[in-house]
């Protein structure tokens, strides 16, 4: 059932209401929800329970008297079939078969507008992900991260959201060093094994092209920085440093470019220390009166606002912990003008939530509580041939996205982007994944995304084969439209919008593709059961052409909301 129509069947229990709750000071807040046995009806009220105590009446006595002035309301017509009452008071209702019959023609009407909604105008969120050091290529782990995070942009967005994707670079500290000494002592000839080569370096064939490109003084871009030329000079750590990280960083753009990601903006952690944000938030901080010396090192009272115990910020040696940066780039979020941060992150950023919120609560600038929201996701085990693959010969020690890109597409870049989206969004974030690139290939039921996107292909090609206009199907008669299956899509497709309002609210992308494969399936037994070309009776051909043109455009909305492809013919 669509939003608007619990809305008009909220509106005719308050109708009911009204004279039966007049002289009290009762407001009653009318909900709808499905009954658990579907024989009951298709909507379940219990507010007459909820109302015979405070009103001193019998329950189903109630009930009886609001499901009179309901069905007895003119604007019930058409849009409630019955209602009775059962058990101690509850109301099930029948919503009439034209009511679930219109939402085809909702759907044909709004087009790739239907599902979304308006809840989120004037609200502001950046969602952060991806956020990898430029240290190496983007590994399995940014590419669920990527999945998830673009998924739940576009989400937001289709809600009316204002978004901004954000990417924060960890361009400062130990990790850039021991990418400089990697590629330094690469251009100086040494590799992985040799007595000179660094205990800590990073062992990838990817650091001998940067060594590669740094002799012979080449000159690279990021997306959104100054281009770096190399010097060539071995000795020359800073531009080794600087070199190495722009040809990552245009690495990551190229990997985000081929997973068809794109950011709104990059945020460096170097420019929190070079703009003094560090060193504000640190102040603002000390100034508040939550921070403590002890033992030469500089704490904040973080068990003031719920942790296990309180955190060093600054060491001994003067240098910050890791969560420090991470407050300072929150405040900044807040101050430019985001109601919402979220951030898709790996499980092991769990132990900085409370810290950073800590952080965030105490320099006292209105900062709502629970600000940022986190969706941490577990690890991903890639499978090949019946194997697990641990390792890629270009990475070193890890499977790049990009592998995972290319194995899944087989040569094609498309198919083997929508197979590693699709994949990484379809259980929930904090459960661990088994991303198996033979099913990513297969050609059947096995695979979700050629599953999902078949059922989108055999549409197509049933209206292509019929050969009419599909735009005149809006205004067919949709009565034939009342065997079990099609019930089923009819509810299937009104609870499209409900869905993705759940997963916003959730922040569980997943569930869009959970919904895709369930349509899917719904499709396709709906395919064998009723051969659409072949009714005799035209009525109920067009009729069921017009369901099928439904299911169509919701699939394409919700592949498109995913970053997934919706191809006419496979």
């Amino acid at each position: 059932m669509l939003a608007q129509q619990k809305q008009e069947i909220v509106a005719l229990f308050q109708a009911a209401l009204a004279p039966i709750v007049a002289g009290s000071d009762l407001s009653p807040n009318v909900v709808l929800e499905r009954p658990r046995d579907p024989s009951h009806g298709d909507i379940a009220c219990n507010i007459a329970m909820q109302l015979a105590k405070p009103l001193k009446t019998n329950p189903r006595e109630l009930a009886t008297r609001l499901v009179a002035a309901l069905l007895a309301d003119p604007k019930a017509q058409g849009l409630v079939e019955s209602a009775d009452v059962a058990g101690p008071g509850f109301i099930n209702l029948r919503v009439a078969a034209s009511a679930k019959q219109s939402v085809v023609k909702t759907v044909l009407q709004q087009g790739a507008a239907f599902g979304s909604g308006e809840s989120g105008n004037g609200h502001h969120v950046i969602i952060e992900f991806v956020s990898a050091n430029p240290t190496g290529p983007l590994h399995v782990g940014h590419g669920r991260q990527a999945a998830l995070g673009d998924a739940l942009s576009s989400l937001f967005e289709s809600q009316g959201h204002q978004v901004t994707r954000e990417f924060y670079y960890n361009d400062a500290g130990v990790q850039i060093l021991t990418l400089a000494n990697s590629v330094q002592a690469r251009a100086r000839g040494f590799r992985p094994g040799d007595v000179e080569w660094p205990e800590s370096a990073y062992n990838g064939d990817y650091i001998q092209d940067i060594a590669d490109d740094f002799l012979a003084r080449k000159t690279v871009s990021a997306s959104d920085g100054q281009p770096a030329t190399a010097s060539g000079d071995t000795n020359d750590i800073e531009s080794i440093r600087r070199f190495a990280v722009t040809y990552l960083r245009n690495e990551q753009d190229q990997d985000l470019q081929a997973f068809g990601v794109k950011f709104d903006n990059y945020y460096l952690e170097s420019s929190l220390y070079t703009d003094g944000k560090v060193e504000a938030a640190v102040q603002a901080l000390v100034d508040a009166g939550v921070t403590y010396e002890q033992d030469g090192a500089l704490w904040l009272k973080t068990t003031d606002y719920g942790d296990d115990k309180d955190r060093v910020m600054r060491k001994s040696d003067g240098t910050y912990t890791y969560f420090v940066p991470d407050v300072a780039y929150h405040i900044q979020k807040f101050k430019r003008g985001f109601d919402q941060a979220i951030n898709v992150q790996g499980s092991d950023h769990h132990g900085t939530i409370a810290r950073v919120r800590a952080g965030l609560q105490a320099v006292n600038i209105g900062i709502p509580q629970g600000y940022p929201d986190y969706v941490l996701h577990k690890m991903v085990t890639v499978m090949k041939n019946g194997e697990e693959v641990k390792i890629s010969k270009r990475a070193g020690s890890y499977v790049t996205v990009r592998d995972l890109i290319e194995w899944s597409g087989n040569g094609d870049v498309t198919r083997g982007r929508d197979a590693v989206r699709f994949f990484l969004i379809s259980r929930k974030a904090d459960t661990e994944f088994v991303f198996d690139v033979d099913v990513a290939l297969a050609t059947n039921d096995e695979n979700p995304v050629y599953y999902v996107q078949y059922a989108h292909a055999r549409i197509c090609s049933a209206l292509a084969n019929w050969g009419g206009d599909v735009a005149q199907l809006t205004n067919v008669d949709l009565s034939p439209l009342t065997n079990s299956h099609e019930s089923g899509l009819l509810a299937k497709l009104s609870a499209y919008p409900e869905m993705l309002q759940r997963a916003l609210v959730e922040l569980g992308p997943h569930q869009v593709a959970f919904y895709l494969r369930d349509l899917a399936a719904d499709l396709h037994s709906y395919y064998f059961a009723h051969k659409w070309l072949l009714d005799d009776d035209e009525p109920t051909k067009l009729a069921r052409l017009a369901l099928a043109a439904s299911i169509r455009q919701v699939l394409r909305n919700g592949l498109a909301l995913i970053g997934v492809s919706a191809p006419e013919k496979m």
